[in-house]
């Protein structure tokens, strides 16, 4: 194996073996900060790192509450998933820096089931997502952090 320094000062692995994730899924939640304050810097120290592109996925979860359907006709995802495309633009022009070429994507539907579709599409060589500390509730369903986990093609980082 072969090391050079980086610019940033850190020690990286060079030659054949430097091009371990050639693509990396950030995944987040636009509403809680939580899901991306620590992720994101990890998504962009390991794209600069091996030389990556990052993409940035926001999942619109789909409505599944009765009450909310029975209230008359409305099309959450036509409505939501451009106002959430238009929020995740702002947010990639304010926290990633113009030296990291990103893609932006919104998706509608199961959370895990849209990262782990979207991870497959791409396909991705990584996917970094936050996780959160176990409730109740995740002992019996699980979250989807540990779905995405047990089921992806690829390497997931999860970050705590």
């Amino acid at each position: 194996m072969e090391f050079a320094r980086a610019a940033s000062g850190d020690w990286c692995l060079t030659g054949a073996r430097a091009a371990m994730f050639k693509t990396i899924l950030l995944t987040l939640d636009l509403e809680h900060e939580a899901t991306w304050s620590k992720a994101l810097p990890v998504a962009l120290d390991a794209t600069r790192a091996w030389n990556a592109r990052l993409h940035v996925l926001t999942v619109v979860p789909e409505v599944a509450v009765p009450a909310l359907m029975q209230a008359g006709p409305f099309d959450y995802e036509a409505r939501l998933v451009p106002e959430t495309k238009q929020a995740l633009d702002g947010f990639v022009r304010a926290h990633v820096p113009a030296d990291v070429q990103v893609h932006q994507s919104v998706t509608y539907g199961s959370i895990y089931r849209e990262i782990l579709r979207v991870s497959a599409q791409l396909p991705a060589d990584l996917v970094v997502m936050a996780a959160h500390r176990p409730q109740a509730g995740d002992f019996l369903i699980g979250s989807n952090a540990e779905r995405v986990s047990r089921r992806a093609h690829c390497t997931v980082m999860l970050v705590r």
